[in-house]
């Protein structure tokens, strides 16, 4: 009896520490599960997004940088005559300026062939204006008149000839756009005559020589037939090579500068000029 005793009394002790090992075990493998949970909410909780790499930031202030750069040079490029806005804006603009740059080709085309009929016409036929115009009346009111008078014996309605009402707004506006153009000539011509800008009379003095110099060659008809010729093509081929006219009239530009400083420091400033401001009566 105390023998069994004594072998239950072995293994229990043998039982415990197996009980205890198991237990920590399991313990063990529930930490493990816990961390591991805690560790899947956290990769569920949304992170904070990180700032911008200061590279990147430095890429955008640079490509910022070089956009302004190139819209300042761009906006610094020599121009003929120091113009700032687009050729169509400088022929006035509407329908003068699309006929000029040939924005329609066949309006174009056709003002064109037009004013050469009326050059080849007057100019190398010898026809005058005003026989022209009393031609032209005698055979277009024949024709109404024949067509007015013959339509009820040919079933035909009458023409419908338009009544032509000239508009008085128009005309006034002509008249204050021409009298305020007339009135700033006049005006620009006193302060040449007066001799306060010498640049400016020089410049003066050589279009009127070039105008007589043209006048000697060709008559006015003539004259005015190249002027809008020139008005159809000049425009149109400019802005087609603009940035090269425009490099080839920058260097021109400097060329006539120097030339001028030095007509200028031998001749201008030894001639003497008229006073700043006229004098009040």
């Amino acid at each position: 009896m105390a023998e069994q005793l004594h072998a239950e009394g072995g293994a229990s002790p043998k039982s415990e520490t197996l009980m205890e090992k198991i237990a920590d075990k399991l313990h063990i493998g529930g930490g493990d599960g816990s961390s591991s949970d805690s560790d899947a909410d956290e990769r569920k909780q949304p992170k904070p997004s990180a700032p911008p790499a200061p590279a990147e930031v430095a890429t955008e202030s640079f490509v910022d940088s070089a956009a302004a750069a190139a819209a300042e040079a761009k906006a610094k490029v020599f121009r003929l005559f120091g113009r700032e806005e687009p050729i169509h804006k400088v022929l006035g603009g509407g329908k003068p300026a699309d006929v000029f740059l040939w924005r329609n080709r066949n309006i174009s085309a056709g003002v064109l062939g037009g004013a050469t009929a009326i050059w080849i016409l007057f100019e190398l036929l010898g026809y005058h204006l005003l026989t022209f115009v009393c031609h032209g009346l005698i055979f277009s009111l024949g024709l109404l008149f024949l067509w007015s008078n013959a339509s009820s014996f040919i079933n035909k309605s009458p023409p419908r000839i338009p009544e032509v009402i000239i508009p008085e707004d128009l005309v006034l506006n002509i008249a204050l756009s021409t009298r305020y153009e007339i009135n700033r000539a006049f005006a620009n011509l006193r302060q040449i005559a007066l001799g306060r800008d010498i640049k400016k009379f020089l410049i003066v003095i050589a279009g009127l020589w070039l105008l007589s110099v043209l006048g000697s060659c060709c008559n006015f008809l003539t004259l005015v037939y190249i002027v809008f010729v020139v008005l159809h093509t000049v425009p149109i081929l400019y802005e087609k090579y603009e940035d090269q006219i425009d490099s080839y009239g920058e260097k021109g530009w400097v060329e006539i500068k120097k030339q001028y400083a030095v007509f200028d420091a031998k001749v201008l400033s030894k001639v003497p000029r008229g006073p700043l401001k006229d004098k009040k009566h």
